[in-house]
């Protein structure tokens, strides 16, 4: 795990602020954001299940992800991966939440018990796909960006800024580069909502 050399936290009780302050730290760097920004995509999970991904060879440091919602109870995503110079969007997700499928869609290319992966060419039939299974519920997107975050990036900055955490929060956003990376958090059961933006990084 990278260990962050700069580190930045400023806390927000107005919404629009947080979103207005996230955004512009964006810049043009890939990211992804909370479908309900309100509700934010639970995180109790995140850390063990991209280090499974890995060691199990599900999800490769090379992919790009697109979609993804991560819980204690269920885990699906969409991400891009290039297959003999082609990019191919693939759907990972629980069997039995996935509806029934047109066929000229995608590819089914495994269906086991309690888990389903379905390749797309085009990556608007892959979200859209995701967002039938899932509902959108704690999920997140990547939108309002050039590109989607890589899982390399991901998996080197999500651990540090956790790490930060004051109380219990869930993901509203988050912009991951090779060098940098921040999240901004919501606030859950609490009294009063209160948004907690974490940027690590390392020192240039």
């Amino acid at each position: 795990m990278t260990t962050p050399q700069t580190l930045t936290i400023r806390t927000f009780s107005d919404r629009a602020e947080a979103l207005a302050h996230f955004i512009l730290r964006a810049g043009e760097a890939p990211r992804v954001l909370a479908f309900d920004d309100t509700l934010g995509c639970p995180l109790e999970i995140a850390l063990a299940a991209l280090e499974w991904t890995k060691v199990a060879g599900v999800l490769l440091d090379d992919d790009a992800l697109h979609a993804a919602r991560l819980t204690s109870e269920t885990a699906a995503a969409v991400i891009e991966r290039k297959v003999d110079g082609q990019r191919q969007f693939i759907y990972l997700g629980p069997r039995l939440d996935a509806p029934p499928m047109d066929v000229f869609e995608g590819k089914v290319l495994f269906d086991e018990p309690g888990v389903k992966a379905v390749e797309f060419s085009q990556r608007a039939h892959a979200i859209a796909h995701f967002l039938r299974a899932t509902g959108g519920v704690g999920a997140l997107v990547a939108m309002l960006g050039r590109r989607p975050p890589e899982l390399r990036h991901l998996r080197r900055w999500l651990g540090p800024i956790l790490g930060e955490l004051d109380v219990p929060r869930t993901l509203v956003g988050g912009w991951f580069a090779a060098s940098s990376a921040g999240c901004l958090l919501v606030s859950s059961g609490m009294e009063e909502t209160s948004y907690r933006y974490i940027e690590v990084g390392l020192e240039s």
